[in-house]
């Protein structure tokens, strides 16, 4: 106990100093290993090798790459186009089409940051320009781009399911129904707020016109989803197919993107996930001997004695993911907190899949909050606006959030009706 008490405290102390998070957890594994795993270092280097040596891992740089390529092309502009003709008449038309524009483009990048600039780069002059306000144009989009890590395919949910072993076609499945809850209240508060707002008639031709340039564009996310859910191929194939297909499309349709672009594409991808599988490597190496050492076991029993109903293990699980979200990145919440929850989870009687998504939809919120809300930070660089005032913009969709994240907390069936189905 004095041992782990010490090491809490180094952890803590470097957290403080703002060390990265894949060196504490680097070391903390490494102590883990030399102290209660028989000074066995050589342990944590088999344990990093055999999380990465999965075909499961290929599908993140996969997906982040797709995401890049359709962030410099033109899809988002051609999907934003078919949005904004489809929902011009009606009130606060282009503030549902930037929801909407979201919801779809995030089903075929699977990144929040990745969505709000491609679709914030075309909506948030034109949202201006027609009437609406600075306030709920910044709030719309940056409550719009966390729809990336919902709606599949979700790069979180995929981080989750690698290191909790839970079925991530599954948890792709799962996600559909809070997204599609998330967008149909978004849009609502869209219609309300902006109702008097003027609107253009509707004009099937334009429409018509957009959607046929748009069609390569629309066919993405069901050639993406529509092969996973029936089977034809694996996430990871699902991923190389995207790619593919996005490439195709913006260099042999659009004709939007150079080989220097391409470059410039592979880099920014590279430092992503450059960043992100070592944290990986280490978080699922320490879930190991957490686990050989029967940890999670004296945590759940600890967690019976006190909290005695799953209603109040869900209200504090909920209430610890939102306090981690605000001062923790996704990938790092999920890596730290996802091992630990799982057990205490299916404890009280709550699947590892309802769990993933009420952990992604938390850490959703958790972009949207200060201190270090990653959306916020980007919409404040990216739109050149003051960070109290991106806060102030979110506020009311972050209130919406909360809301469907107790809805889908206490009603399972949002996210799991489609998974029991299957």
């Amino acid at each position: 106990m004095t041992v782990a008490l010490v090491l809490l405290g180094i952890a803590v102390l470097l957290l403080i100093l703002r060390v990265e998070l894949v060196l504490i957890l680097m070391f903390v594994a490494a102590i883990i290993h030399l102290v209660w795993g028989g000074g066995a270092l050589e342990y944590l280097l088999q344990d990093m090798w055999a999380t990465m040596d999965r075909e499961l891992i290929l599908s993140v740089p996969l997906f982040i790459l797709v995401g890049a390529v359709m962030g410099r092309g033109s899809i988002a502009a051609r999907l934003v186009a078919v949005m904004t003709a489809l929902t011009r008449s009606i009130p606060g038309g282009l503030a549902v089409a930037t929801i909407l524009s979201c919801a779809v483009f995030s089903a075929i990048s699977g990144s929040s940051i990745v969505t709000m600039l491609a679709v914030g780069s075309v909506l948030y002059p034109a949202l201006i320009a027609n009437g609406y306000s600075r306030s709920f144009a910044l709030g719309a989009l940056c409550a719009g781009g966390t729809l990336g890590i919902v709606i599949p395919p979700s790069l979180p949910m995929i981080l989750y399911g690698v290191v909790t072993e839970t079925n991530i076609a599954d948890l792709f499945l799962a996600g559909i129904g809070p997204g599609l809850l998330l967008t149909g209240v978004f849009s609502i508060y869209a219609i309300a707020v902006n109702w008097k707002v003027p609107r253009q008639p509707f004009s099937l031709t334009d429409l018509g016109k957009a959607a046929f340039r748009g069609i390569p564009a629309l066919l993405m996310p069901v050639i993406l989803l529509g092969g996973i859910y029936s089977g034809y191929y694996s996430p990871t194939e699902s991923a190389a197919i995207a790619l593919l297909y996005a490439l195709v499309v913006e260099v042999v349709f659009y004709r939007e993107l150079k080989s220097r672009d391409y470059v410039q594409i592979c880099v920014e991808s590279a430092k992503l996930v450059g960043a992100l599988f070592p944290l990986i490597a280490v978080a699922v190496s320490l879930n190991l001997v957490i686990a050989e050492h029967r940890i999670p076991d004296q945590i759940i029993a600890f967690m019976t004695d006190h909290v005695h109903n799953q209603t109040m293990f869900l209200l504090l699980t909920n209430v610890l993911l939102l306090a981690i979200g605000c001062f923790m990145d996704t990938a790092s919440s999920i890596a730290i907190a996802a091992p630990l929850l799982k057990p205490l989870a299916e404890a009280y009687g709550v699947g590892s899949t309802h769990l993933g998504v009420i952990i992604v939809l938390n850490l959703e919120i958790g972009i949207l909050t200060p201190p270090l809300g990653l959306n916020l930070i980007v919409a404040m660089t990216a739109f050149k606006e003051n960070f109290g005032f991106v806060c102030r913009a979110a506020i009311p969709f972050v209130l919406l959030m909360i809301l469907c994240l107790l809805l889908v907390t206490f009603q399972p069936w949002i996210a799991m009706a489609l998974v029991n189905a299957r």
